[in-house]
């Protein structure tokens, strides 16, 4: 069993709700402890998973969050800067981090996928995977 924090990013939440509930559900069927936070946008969500990781309460991480495009390169920023965060973080600290922050074109795009059952349910179950990997390494 392993303590999953979840990082919710809930400018969105019509959006961002319907997926932590199907990764939530993931987590809980397979025997995990579920902690969640929420942030307010999707560049917080690096930071926010980064102090949790000095606290070494958490063994693997969950990052949801929507970014929809705008009129400015803003969108770019965001999603970019978010992704890049999660990776070197996970990366530097050789923890799992599933990243389910939804880029998309237009809020309809977002509640399309978020509302598809199986993105929360697959990311988690990613993120379940590298636990698993995890795990093997360190046994």
């Amino acid at each position: 069993m392993a303590r999953i924090l979840i990082v919710e990013a809930d400018y969105y939440p019509e959006i961002s709700n319907k997926i932590v509930t199907d990764a939530n559900g993931v987590f809980v069927e397979a025997g995990h402890e579920v902690e969640h936070i929420k942030v307010g946008g999707a560049l917080e969500i690096p930071q926010a998973v980064a102090m949790a990781i000095d606290t070494e309460r958490y063994q693997g991480f969950f990052a949801v969050g929507c970014v929809i495009r705008g009129e400015t390169y803003h969108f770019e920023i965001v999603s970019n800067e978010s992704a890049r965060g999660l990776n070197e973080l996970a990366m530097y600290h050789t923890l799992p981090i599933s990243n389910c922050i939804l880029t998309v074109e237009n809020k309809q795009q977002a509640l399309d996928r978020s509302h598809d059952k199986s993105k929360g349910v697959e990311t988690a179950k990613t993120l379940i995977g590298l636990l698993q990997i995890k795990n093997n390494f360190v046994a």
